[in-house]
């Protein structure tokens, strides 16, 4: 609708999207285009490669690490009752104590919450596909100098983790950038499930396969193996993918109709006209911030140390770790591609209001994993039942990738990039004081000692549950409408 300001002689254009209080989208009135060999499906499947890639070299470490250590002063002392001798290698080992340890594990996120903000910035000013693409790739190089840094030092080696943090930290706030160009409104779950389960997968094949690596080769090769792997993603992300239906030139005219015209009333912005203000106060955006940041906590708590766990207390070895240590990731992995699929059918169906589906999820992918989480704390030395409750905390915190975790684009798709920035910043906080936290409250490596870990870990996961219920929302935000200005000739 346009209108002519007489007092500074300037026309302006109000958009006022289709937004009601039942969630219901115009997009609903758009014909539709078939998923399979679709260029969205393919940008998900690239991008869930992507995060494969992300996830992989930033939990490889967690697995070398069991091998890079010095650990035949604790052959006297091992509670765990390991009777074979640890298989070895040629590669250096390094006489890091458990402090040490848990500032090598967490300083990747030191860099990486460096980069989330401006990451979504960036993303919108200049485009999702080269950001994250380089930013990957800086990752890779990094990846590949990581044993030259071992050698030199604990130092260096937290020196290049900080640089591969700030690679990776632009990758998240970049896709959400581009999924709001990309992701018809009833297809988000199912799209980011696919593209977001790329992570999962990337922790569920890099644990056992680096502990395979490692048993039949060295640590080394972990770096060098997953480096190379890298690179490929990026020769295909630079030839494959583009910022918008607009600009793809293999797109067929009906899918790029379809994508463009459910999308419409969900404006894109410039970078000169970002309403800050109302984005910091926005009640909604800080309930996903809160969720954000407590989910994570358990998620980086368990990336991190998962490993150390089933060595040190569950005594299994050097390919048993890997394997079992994959087994949450796998569940979660799962649970997030049907979780997806679920939650866009009951918003299709219009019986459930996104609001109502996004904090069901939320619930259940929190409040699930932190009771399973506890109780693994209580089994003792059943090593069946603690991987099988681990294996369920991490299998329902799946549950979430359709709750909390996708609602940016719900409240506010032009910014989707900027708040995904924002909530990961804070969300990061647990990835560099988690692991601090735990080797320092695990100086003995008892079960009791983990039991606070666990505890701890799952008091912060049902608090940001709850809050996320009271105050999250399912519409596009009034700050998110965007108006645009043109003077007349």
């Amino acid at each position: 609708e346009t209108h002519f300001n007489s007092d500074s002689g300037v026309y302006y254009q109000s958009y006022q999207p289709y937004v009601q209080t039942d969630d219901s989208h115009c997009c609903r009135f758009c014909p539709s285009a078939p998923a399979c060999g679709s260029s969205r499906y393919a940008l998900a499947l690239l991008s869930s490669y992507g995060f494969f890639v992300v996830y992989s070299l930033r939990v490889n470490l967690s697995v070398a690490m069991v091998d890079m250590l010095n650990n035949t002063h604790q052959s006297n002392t091992n509670h765990s009752g390991t009777v074979c001798p640890r298989h070895s290698n040629p590669a250096s080992v390094y006489n890091w104590d458990s402090e040490t340890q848990g500032w090598i594990l967490g300083s990747f996120f030191y860099g990486y919450i460096l980069t989330q903000v401006p990451g979504g910035y960036l993303a919108g000013r200049f485009g999702p596909k080269w950001l994250m693409g380089f930013g990957i790739l800086g990752t890779v190089i990094f990846t590949l100098l990581t044993p030259v840094a071992a050698d030199l030092g604990a130092g260096y080696l937290i020196a290049v983790r900080v640089l591969e943090g700030i690679g990776e930290g632009v990758t998240f706030p970049a896709m959400y950038t581009m999924w709001a160009a990309w992701a018809p409104p009833l297809e988000r779950s199912r799209l980011l499930t696919i593209s977001y389960i790329g992570a999962q997968l990337g922790t569920v094949i890099s644990l056992p396969v680096s502990g395979e690596i490692i048993f039949y080769l060295d640590w080394t090769y972990v770096f060098y193996i997953f480096g190379a792997v890298g690179l490929v993603w990026f020769v295909l992300w630079a030839f494959f993918v583009f910022d918008s239906p607009n600009t793809h030139p293999r797109i067929s005219e009906q899918e790029r109709l379809y994508i463009t015209s459910s999308l419409k009333n969900e404006l894109s912005t410039s970078a000169s006209n970002i309403p800050w203000r109302s984005i910091v106060t926005s009640m909604p955006l800080l309930a996903i911030v809160v969720a954000h940041f407590s989910y994570n906590w358990t998620f980086y708590t368990l990336l991190t140390l998962l490993p150390t766990y089933m060595s040190d207390i569950l005594g299994f070895s050097i390919q048993q770790n890997g394997f079992l240590s994959a087994l949450p990731y796998l569940g979660c992995a799962v649970v997030a591609v049907l979780s997806g699929q679920i939650a866009d059918y009951l918003r299709e169906t219009r019986k459930y209001r996104t609001v109502i589906v996004r904090k069901s999820f939320t619930l259940i992918g929190m409040i699930g994993p932190a009771v399973f989480l506890v109780a693994a704390g209580y089994t003792g030395c059943d090593y069946t039942l603690a991987v099988t409750f681990l294996t369920i905390s991490s299998s329902l915190g799946g549950v979430s990738a359709s709750g909390f975790n996708i609602n940016h684009l719900d409240i506010a798709p032009s910014y989707a990039g900027i708040l995904l920035g924002i909530t990961n910043t804070f969300a990061t906080i647990p990835g560099m004081v988690g692991p601090v936290i735990a080797r320092a409250l695990t100086q003995q490596n008892t079960i009791e000692e983990w039991q606070i870990v666990f505890y701890i870990a799952a008091a912060i996961d049902v608090f940001g549950a709850i809050f996320y219920a009271v105050f999250g929302k399912g519409t596009v935000q009034s700050w998110a409408v965007h108006t645009s200005f043109y003077h007349a000739d």
